[in-house]
């Protein structure tokens, strides 16, 4: 009896409420808005794109423990009138219009070590 109980009360605090320890939690984006921004800077500085992206609608946002905090964030994107190469457009409306938005979806993952003032985009999938 013995033998099973203890696999079944350590994969019972092994899991917890219904997500593993130290798996990505599902948060707020308001926790993790400077990690987006970050991410969707680098997203527009290594598009070809010739005019900046923006986020139209947040879809998910998860955080995991790591040696600071992994930030797992997808988000649909949206074009907007602004050129890339335009200083004074830090944000800028996206287009209402779809055909002209041209929607699409990213997931960024974000690496970030506050305690070092270190912030780092480590993946990106659109």
């Amino acid at each position: 009896m013995n033998q099973l109980v203890f696999p079944v009360l350590a994969a019972l605090f092994a899991v917890g409420l219904g997500s593993l320890v130290g798996g990505p939690q599902d948060i707020d984006i308001s926790e993790a808005q400077d990690a987006l921004d970050f991410a969707v800077i680098k997203h527009n500085r290594g598009s070809n794109d010739l005019f900046q992206s923006q986020v139209a609608k947040v879809i998910k946002v998860q955080r995991q423990v790591v040696a600071g905090y992994k930030y797992i964030i997808t988000v649909q994107m949206a074009k907007t009138p602004c050129r890339k190469n335009d200083a004074a457009n830090d944000v800028c409306a996206i287009y209402q219009d779809p055909a002209s938005a041209r929607p699409y979806v990213c997931t960024f993952s974000v690496w970030s070590r506050p305690w070092l003032n270190d912030i780092q985009l480590v993946g990106e999938k659109c």
